[in-house]
C-alpha cells in the first residue's frame, strides 16, 4: 500500500533542505516564502518530527530531515529519468543528440559538422553542452564526447583523440617589445590559464608541462584565467598572452597560422577525449554511424598534427 503522501509539501521540504534557505526554495518553486514555510510545517506536523532547524542565515535539515531529503531527491530523480525516457521515445531516429563540453563543441566539433551533413544528409546533429563530469543518460543525449581518463563505469567507452601539450601564442609575440624566444622570456608575458578542471587527477596545466619537460617556469608578468577552453584559445589568438595549447583545440589555429608554438617541447597530456554512450546502445545504427564519422575525423587530425610537428622540427 502507498501512503496518501503530501507531495507538494515533500517537494517544498526537499528544496529547503537542498538550498538551506526558505527564500531560495521559494524562488525555485515559483511560490511565496510563506507558502514554502507552511508546507514544511504541515509536513513536520504530519510526521510528528522536526525536519528543519531554522537559523538566521541558513536552515539545515535535522538527522531525520536529512534522511527524508535524500530519499525524496532520489525518488524524484528516478521519476524524472523515467519521464525523460518516455519523452525520449518520441525523438526522431534521424536525429543524433551529442553531449560535450562547450569549448570542444565551439572549437572542434562545430567546424566539422558540415562534413557530417554532406556524408549523411538524412541525419541531423543536435548539440547539448555540459561540464562532462559523468557519462550520459539516454534521456539527455545519444552519445557523449568526454574529456578525462576514460573511467566511465557502466558505459561503453571508445577512445577518440589523444592530447599533447605545448605553449602557444600569436605570431606577433615573437617580434614584439619583449620577443618570446626562450622559456625565460615568459616572465615578460601574460600566462593564460584554463581553469576548467574535469577530474581530480593530474591536469594538463602549465606546471605539468614544465615538470614533464624538465623546465622551471618564471613568474609571468600577469595571469589571466578563463573557465572555458574556447576563451583560452581565443585570448591567445588575440595576442593577449601565452596559453598551454591542448592539441585538439589549437590544431586548426596552428595550421592556418593564427597560433604558433614558440618552443619545441611537447608532452603527452594526462587527459584525452573519449566517446561515451549507454551499453545498451552498442548496436544502434545512428550510434555506429556517428562513431565511424567522428573517429575518421579524429584520425585525420592526428595525421595533420604529425605532419605539422614534423614541419615545425624541420624549420
Amino acid at each position: 500500500m502507498i501512503l496518501n503522501l503530501p507531495f507538494a509539501a515533500l517537494r517544498a521540504f526537499e528544496a529547503v533542505a537542498r538550498h538551506g534557505s526558505f527564500s531560495d526554495a521559494a524562488d525555485e518553486l515559483g511560490v511565496g516564502q510563506s507558502a514554502v514555510s507552511q508546507h514544511v510545517k504541515a509536513l513536520e506536523e504530519w510526521l510528528g518530527h522536526d525536519l528543519i532547524t531554522r537559523g538566521p542565515k541558513r536552515s539545515l535539515p535535522t538527522r531525520n530531515g536529512a534522511r527524508l531529503a535524500l530519499s525524496i531527491a532520489e525518488g524524484l530523480g528516478q521519476i524524472s529519468e523515467v519521464c525523460e525516457d518516455i519523452r525520449d521515445k518520441r525523438r526522431d531516429d534521424k536525429t543524433i543528440v551529442i553531449s560535450c563540453h562547450p569549448g570542444f563543441a565551439f572549437i572542434w566539433l562545430f567546424p566539422r559538422l558540415m562534413s557530417f551533413d554532406r556524408a549523411h544528409p538524412d541525419f541531423a546533429i543536435s548539440i547539448t553542452t555540459d561540464t562532462g563530469l559523468r557519462g550520459v543518460a539516454r534521456a539527455e543525449a545519444d552519445i557523449a564526447i568526454r574529456y578525462g581518463t576514460g573511467d566511465f563505469t557502466g558505459y561503453a567507452v571508445v577512445p577518440l583523440m589523444q592530447e599533447t601539450l605545448s605553449p602557444v601564442c600569436a605570431p606577433r609575440l615573437l617580434t614584439g617589445a619583449k620577443p618570446l624566444r626562450n622559456i625565460s622570456d615568459l616572465a615578460f608575458h601574460t600566462q593564460i590559464r584554463d581553469e576548467f578542471a574535469p577530474t581530480t587527477t593530474e591536469l594538463p596545466t602549465w606546471e605539468y608541462w614544465a615538470r614533464e619537460t624538465g623546465h622551471s617556469l618564471p613568474t609571468p608578468a600577469r595571469i589571466r584565467s578563463f573557465g572555458q577552453s574556447n576563451m583560452v584559445v581565443q585570448s591567445a589568438i588575440q595576442g593577449d598572452g601565452v596559453a598551454m595549447g591542448r592539441s585538439p583545440l589549437v590544431m586548426d589555429a596552428l595550421r592556418d597560422g593564427r597560433l604558433i608554438q614558440p618552443f619545441p617541447q611537447t608532452v603527452a597530456s594526462p587527459l584525452n577525449y573519449w566517446l561515451v554512450y549507454p551499453e545498451d546502445q552498442r548496436r544502434a545504427h545512428k550510434i555506429a554511424l556517428f562513431l565511424n564519422w567522428i573517429t575518421t575525423e579524429a584520425k585525420m587530425q592526428d595525421r595533420q598534427h604529425v605532419h605539422l610537428e614534423t614541419a615545425t622540427r624541420s624549420d
